[in-house]
């Protein structure tokens, strides 16, 4: 988060928190902690609640560190919800680039297993239930959503 500076981060209403902060890894530990604080209230237990704060936490790396290049006039901005029947987590950055998340090396492949690229999206998808990419112009939203098994707490 900037020094000295507000943030338009909206207070947890019920279930649905919304946010817009600065291209930082201190807003990465924000919303990373939101997700996680939300995950724990909704009633998963603690190897699903660490399954979608990782996740979240990549989703939000990728979009300071990828999407927005660390760029000070760039934010990032997204929502967490639960629904009752879903966790659904959207980051989004406002790069300037296009993203094909079909078109990233597999980080399995023998030839990129110490490569950096890639990683992070697919640990997400190996992390969420669903995963859905949706370009901005500019930037990328990228959404994760978790299902809840009937009868966990909203």
């Amino acid at each position: 988060m900037s020094e000295g500076g507000t943030h338009p981060v909206s207070a947890p209403h019920r279930d649905r928190w919304s946010f817009r902060l600065d291209s930082t890894m201190d807003s990465v530990a924000v919303v990373e902690a939101a997700a996680e604080k939300m995950a724990a209230k909704a009633g998963l237990d603690e190897d699903e609640v660490f399954h979608v704060t990782m996740a979240v936490r990549e989703a939000a790396v990728n979009a300071v560190l990828h999407g927005n290049a660390y760029d000070p006039g760039r934010k990032i901005e997204g929502s967490l919800e639960n629904t009752g029947a879903d966790l659904i987590f959207v980051v989004a950055d406002q790069g300037q680039h296009e993203f094909d998340p079909d078109h990233l090396p597999d980080p399995l492949a023998p030839e990129n297993l110490l490569r950096n690229s890639g990683r992070g999206i697919f640990l997400i998808r190996s992390l969420m239930d669903e995963v859905h990419f949706r370009q901005l112009h500019p930037g990328t939203e990228l959404t994760l959503v978790k299902h809840l098994a009937a009868g966990e707490k909203t």
